[in-house]
C-alpha cells in the first residue's frame, strides 16, 4: 500500500468564496505559507460562480487578483476535505489524487446551502433550488424562452430571477412567503445600506408577491405546473418549464463540528461559535462567512479579513474593520427577522411525499420517530449519497431533529485515499476458540 504524500502549510483556508479569499489575502500579509482549498472549479464560491458568459462583479475580480498576486498563497481547486485523520492535519482529495495537509491555523469558510423543504412534487425533474437554478444557468444550461417560476424566502430569489431573465427566460411568479409587513419591514431599514438599497430596487421583479408560497407541483416525469397559496386561502396555478425555491441557508458546520468547534443556535440552523476575532472554540482554527451564521457577502467578506489577519497576530487590522462589521451584522439580525421561514411551510409535505431523495424515504415514515438517530435506524433517512445534508436540515426545520457530530468521511473518495493514509488503530485482542 502506498502512504499518500503529506504537505503542510502555515495557514490553510478551507473555502474559496468571499470569506475564504478574504482571508488568505490576510493571512498572506504575515508572511508565511498559506493553502485554499476550494472544491468548484475556481474560487468565488457560490455567490461570485464563474462560468461561461458570466460577469464577474467588480469586487470578486479584485478578491481573485489578491490571490494571485502574492506569491505565498497556493489556490487547490476542484479539492474537497475527506477527513481528519490526525490533529493538525486534514486528508484531501481531487481528481487526480489524495494527500494529507498538516497546518498550523485553520480558517474555516465553508459557506452554506440552501434549505430545500419537501412538498408534493418536489422530485420531479425542472424543480431545483434557486441558488441551483442560478449556478445552473451561470454553468451554461440553456433557459431561453422557458417559463419559470421562483418561490420560497429572502433576498436570493430575487437575484435567481434576475440570473434568469438575463439568460432569456420569462419569469411567471416569485412567491415571497413573508408577509407584506415583513418585507415593507425590511425595506424600511435599508437606507443603512445604500447599496443594497439600490441592488434591491434593480432587481425588483413585477410578479413578486409577499405571502405567498408553493403548495405543490404537477406533472408527468418532469414539470408541468405549479400550484401556490396566496394569502389565507387564495390559490393560483402557473404552466411553466421550471420552478427554483429557496427556503433560505443552513450554515455549513460539518468539518468545524467534526474538529470539536462548538455551535451556536442561529435562525438558519446551527452556526459555527467565533468570538470578535473569528477564532473558534478549538485553539487556532478560526472561521468566517456563512458557516458562522448567514449575513451576505460584504459580512463574510470582513469576517475573512479580521480572521485572516487574526490567525497570524495581526490584530491591529483586524480590530479597525469591527465597526464595519457591526453594521453588517445589523443587516444580517434584519434578514434574519423578516425572511425567516414561517410556520406554514412546516406542514407542505404529505404522508407519500418523498423526504429523504437518496434513500426514497416519504414523510409519512418519519411521523412516528423520535430523533434523527431513530429515523436514520429505522427508516435509512439521511443515510444516502448525500449523507443527510438536504433531508437533515428540512427534518431539524420540520421535526426539531438535530443531527449528530458529522463522522468522516465527510464527502466521497476513492477507496486508495482511504486506505493511502494508513491510520493507526489499537489492537484488537483476537478471541481464542476452545
Amino acid at each position: 500500500m502506498t502512504r499518500l504524500a503529506l504537505d503542510e502549510c502555515d495557514v490553510l483556508v478551507i473555502g474559496a468564496g468571499p470569506a475564504g479569499m478574504a482571508a488568505a489575502a490576510a493571512a498572506a500579509f504575515g508572511g508565511g505559507s498559506v493553502v485554499v482549498i476550494d472544491d468548484n472549479p475556481a474560487p468565488g464560491g457560490q455567490i461570485w460562480r464563474d462560468g461561461p458568459g458570466v460577469a464577474l462583479p467588480e469586487a470578486a475580480r479584485e478578491a481573485r487578483n489578491a490571490l494571485a498576486q502574492r506569491a505565498n498563497i497556493r489556490v487547490h481547486c476542484g479539492t474537497r476535505v475527506v477527513a481528519a485523520p490526525h490533529a493538525r492535519q486534514l486528508l484531501l482529495e481531487d481528481v487526480d489524487r489524495g494527500w494529507l495537509l498538516r497546518w498550523k491555523k485553520l480558517i474555516l469558510c465553508t459557506g452554506a446551502r440552501e434549505l430545500l423543504l419537501p412538498f408534493p412534487g418536489w422530485t420531479l425533474p425542472g424543480v431545483t433550488g434557486a441558488g441551483a437554478l442560478q449556478a445552473l444557468i451561470k454553468g451554461g444550461m440553456p433557459v431561453k424562452g422557458e417559463r419559470i417560476v421562483v418561490a420560497g424566502t429572502g433576498p436570493l430569489l430575487l437575484a435567481a430571477t434576475a440570473t434568469a431573465i438575463h439568460a432569456g427566460a420569462k419569469v411567471l411568479r416569485v412567491a415571497e412567503q413573508a408577509s407584506l409587513r415583513d418585507v415593507l419591514g425590511f425595506a424600511a431599514h435599508l437606507a443603512r445600506w445604500p447599496a443594497k438599497a439600490r441592488q434591491a430596487l434593480m432587481l425588483m421583479h413585477s410578479g413578486y408577491r409577499s405571502g405567498a408560497h408553493v403548495l405543490s407541483a404537477q406533472g408527468q416525469g418532469r414539470l408541468e405546473s405549479v400550484t401556490l397559496r396566496r394569502g389565507r386561502d387564495g390559490t393560483e396555478e402557473f404552466a411553466c418549464d421550471r420552478l427554483a425555491c429557496g427556503f433560505g441557508l443552513v450554515p455549513n458546520t460539518e468539518l468545524g463540528r467534526m474538529l470539536g468547534c462548538a455551535v451556536t443556535a442561529q435562525p438558519g440552523g446551527p452556526a459555527l461559535h467565533v468570538n470578535a476575532s473569528q477564532a473558534t472554540s478549538v485553539q487556532d482554527i478560526f472561521a468566517a462567512g456563512e458557516c458562522t451564521g448567514i449575513g451576505g457577502s460584504e459580512r463574510a467578506l470582513l469576517q475573512g479579513a479580521i480572521a485572516g489577519h487574526s490567525a497570524v497576530g495581526r490584530t491591529i487590522p483586524a480590530d479597525g474593520m469591527r465597526e464595519e462589521l457591526a453594521s453588517w451584522d445589523a443587516f444580517a439580525t434584519q434578514l434574519h427577522r423578516r425572511f425567516s421561514p414561517g410556520e406554514g411551510l412546516r406542514r407542505l409535505a404529505q404522508s407519500d411525499t418523498v423526504f429523504c431523495r437518496c434513500e426514497d424515504v416519504p414523510f409519512g415514515a418519519l411521523a412516528a420517530c423520535a430523533d434523527w438517530t431513530d429515523a436514520k435506524l429505522h427508516t435509512r433517512c439521511g443515510m444516502g449519497a448525500c449523507q443527510g445534508r438536504v433531508c437533515g436540515a428540512a427534518g431539524r426545520f420540520v421535526f426539531g431533529w438535530s443531527p449528530g457530530v458529522p463522522r468522516p468521511p465527510l464527502s466521497p473518495a476513492r477507496a486508495g485515499t482511504l486506505a493511502g493514509f494508513a491510520p493507526s488503530l489499537p489492537d484488537v485482542p483476537v478471541a481464542q476458540g476452545k
